[in-house]
């Protein structure tokens, strides 16, 4: 049984860990591939997108319906500069799961980098449905609320 303090200590942690990529989980990736998502989700939290790409890749080619792959390839995608690419990883992830509310969250702020604010807000209200006043409708809100940061 794990420590109060260790506990505690775990939650500080998570609570201080920069929050760069949206990942609900919809999918459990087989064994092999957990390692290539371990792997691209630290190359996100270093900002090294193309190697965040390239195991991305991998996993929605061995794992075709892993919406949250799909989700933080449109991430990485869209941090490089490649907004098309990041249209279509969400697009996917979203046919994959309607309700994916990190892909929901990034696809309304690909809207507001395009200038789409009608369909940052139907994300937004998607957001508020479907989790109410979580964390991705808050950073969406955000987001929203000052376009231009």
């Amino acid at each position: 049984m794990m420590s109060l303090r260790f506990r505690l200590a775990t939650l500080a942690f998570l609570l201080s860990s920069p929050a760069l990529a949206v990942d609900t989980s919809t999918e459990e990736p087989a064994p092999d591939l957990a390692a290539l998502m371990s792997t691209a989700r630290a190359a996100l939290y270093a900002q090294d997108y193309a190697a965040a790409i390239t195991s991305l890749s991998i996993v929605v080619d061995a794992s075709p319906r892993n919406a949250d792959a799909f989700n933080l390839l449109g991430y990485a995608s869209r941090k490089s500069g490649d907004l098309e690419s990041a249209a279509g990883f969400y697009q996917t992830a979203l046919e994959i799961d309607p309700n994916h509310l990190g892909a929901l969250e990034y696809q309304g702020e690909l809207f507001i980098m395009l200038g789409d604010i009608a369909a940052a807000e139907a994300n937004l209200a998607r957001l508020a449905a479907a989790c109410g006043a979580c964390e991705e409708h808050a950073e969406l809100a955000a987001a929203l609320a000052d376009p231009d940061a």
